[in-house]
């Protein structure tokens, strides 16, 4: 049950009203940025929601239980202030909004509708919506710790404890050649075939500063070391730009074992059997069905 504010439960008994929408959007790094679809700038709780923000909502849906639900609001990126090179970059991705009701007349008188977080962004000719996700949806993310026979750390996290500033683990490069978006060239990195296939690339300066994307394929031909990636840049790849680079895990035990010699912190079960001897019919005198260990 909501408790209505007893200000503004007076202000909405009056029949006619001054009401408006506001939106706080914060973003995982903490910036925030505030935005109202009344037809001047509000302020409360220490931000400003701008107007002529371009800003509207949609339909907005509430659901019993565990269900997931949300709506969506759109607007013009040049007047929201949000860019489209921002949101390419991820940086809204998983933001936190709260959705308010204010009475743009005393804005004391408010209510929090809702908070919900940034899903999908759709965006084109120089517009965006933005799905708004209610909180129940972090119940279908994945939590705690899975029984599976990959290894659910990420590289350099504490609980792998490889330390990537190691340079056997993480090199500077500095493209020598690129196609501008998903392929560049470096030179006198030194890491072999395949090292960094499955690592992180993140530019460390030019247009791109501060981004990272995956390798896709890392390749080591004749001193120069070529990255595809798994993404687009944000802005054109430039010659000249640097970028770091990290060696690639696949998450299976024998590379945690072999490649970077840390099988004692693997936070997989590489020994579970798979779903093909799971559902297979047993034969008589097969052997390995004896209920003993597979790897004895």
């Amino acid at each position: 049950m909501r408790t209505i504010p007893t200000g503004l439960a007076a202000h909405l008994a009056q029949g006619a009203t001054t009401l408006c929408r506001c939106w706080k959007l914060t973003r995982r790094d903490g910036l925030s940025f505030g935005f109202t679809d009344h037809d001047r700038d509000l302020a409360f709780g220490g931000t400003v929601f701008a107007a002529r923000s371009g800003l509207e909502a949609a339909e907005a849906t509430s659901e019993l239980g565990f269900a997931v639900g949300g709506g969506e609001v759109s607007g013009a990126l040049f007047s929201a202030g949000l860019t489209e090179d921002d949101i390419a970059s991820g940086l809204y991705d998983d933001a936190s909004v709260e959705t308010w009701l204010v009475n743009w007349g005393n804005v004391e008188e408010r209510l929090l509708l809702d908070i919900g977080s940034i899903g999908e962004i759709r965006r084109a000719d120089g517009s965006f919506v933005a799905e708004v996700r209610g909180l129940m949806h972090r119940l279908d993310e994945e939590r705690g710790r899975l029984f599976r026979a990959t290894c659910s750390a990420d590289l350099g996290d504490a609980r792998c404890g490889i330390s990537l500033s190691s340079s056997t683990y993480s090199d500077t490069g500095t493209v020598t050649r690129t196609d501008g978006t998903l392929a560049v060239a470096a030179s006198g990195i030194g890491f072999a075939d395949g090292w960094c296939t499955g690592g992180r690339l993140t530019w460390l300066t030019g247009a791109n500063a501060g981004v990272s994307v995956e390798v896709k394929v890392h390749r080591a031909v004749g001193g120069t070391d070529e990255f595809d990636l798994w993404q687009r840049a944000p802005q054109a790849i430039a010659v000249g730009d640097t970028f770091r680079v990290t060696a690639g895990c696949d998450k299976t035990h024998a590379t945690c074992r072999d490649k970077f010699r840390n099988a004692v912190n693997f936070r997989g079960f590489p020994h579970m059997p798979g779903n093909d001897f799971i559902i297979r019919m047993p034969r008589q005198g097969e052997p390995g069905l004896d209920g003993g260990s597979f790897f004895r």
